[in-house]
């Protein structure tokens, strides 16, 4: 099986980074979308990025699939409410829920330990990352058991539960990765699979602009951070997500937790640009050390 031609997916968080890569990818595969996020054509998130929920829908049709943007802020339980009823009233099923809602870049003071760092900042960001996506698996899990099963995938960052180098963004990527951990125990009646997966060193629009480069030249942003040269693009974990949804075994890794440099090498993908990042190495030989 090569296609998820017929299949349903929601990306919660599509409209730029790893949400982007990953809506395209598995539109790619021939899956329908629905991309939500804040930002529209007319509409500008608190994020205030010019990328668009209707951009990455395009993409996604471009692709191969069907994309279809719906404007969603996940932390508002009747807008997700709102969606998932449209969703089978138009498709009658759900197959794929990619939880990759975020929005905490502007809410992280990294270098403040807690008691220092912004409590209200913290708290949000609890509620964008973390509470927006327990009310949005919540809520995808009546359509996920009619349909007799599913994949439910959080987007987190590290495959451990170790500190993060900031209190709450810690708190918020440890919990993606136990939600989907205990999602997995209590869906396994069900045919429902959970697992969480995250990318490396992003290499995202916001990103390439910090280090004022392009897709096309972004080695060039390794004179401003070394590590840089290690970065991988959003649809490199878009690679990796349209690989899990494709494997018929994908039920025996329910409640794991993979990278992309790992699902690398079981799968053999690579990066757009023929490459095949693996942070995992680096961070041990570069960073740690």
């Amino acid at each position: 099986m090569n296609s998820l031609k017929g299949k349903i997916a929601v990306v919660a968080g599509g409209t730029r980074g790893a949400g982007r890569g990953i809506a395209v990818k598995l539109g790619e595969a021939g899956a329908v979308v629905y991309v939500t996020g804040r930002t529209t054509i007319s509409n500008q998130s608190p994020m205030r990025r010019k990328e668009t929920i209707e951009e990455t829908a395009d993409l996604v049709t471009k692709a191969g699939g069907v994309g279809i943007p719906i404007k969603v802020d996940h932390t508002v339980e009747s807008e997700v409410v709102s969606l998932f009823k449209q969703i089978k009233k138009e498709q009658g099923r759900l197959d794929i829920l990619v939880n990759d809602i975020w929005g905490g870049d502007p809410l992280t003071e990294w270098g403040k330990p807690i008691g220092e760092h912004d409590l209200d900042k913290g708290l949000q960001m609890q509620k964008q990352a973390v509470q927006s996506h327990i009310i949005t698996a919540h809520y995808s899990i009546p359509l996920f058991k009619e349909n007799k099963g599913g994949l439910i995938i959080e987007i987190t960052d590290g495959i451990d539960y170790k500190p993060r180098g900031n209190f709450y963004y810690s708190l918020a990527k440890i919990s993606n990765i136990h939600m989907a951990q205990a999602m997995a125990q209590d869906l396994k009646d069900y045919n429902i699979i959970s697992i969480a997966v995250t990318p490396g060193f992003l290499r995202s629009e916001a990103m390439l602009e910090h280090f004022g480069v392009t897709e096309e030249n972004w080695k060039e942003g390794a004179q401003v951070d070394p590590h840089f040269i290690a970065s991988e693009s959003p649809y490199y974990i878009g690679e990796a997500i349209k690989c899990l949804a494709l494997d018929p075994t994908l039920a025996d890794k329910t409640g794991e937790i993979f990278s992309t440099w790992k699902l690398s090498e079981i799968y053999g993908f690579k990066d757009i640009d023929g490459s095949q990042p693996h942070w995992g190495n680096y961070f041990q030989n570069n960073v740690e050390n």
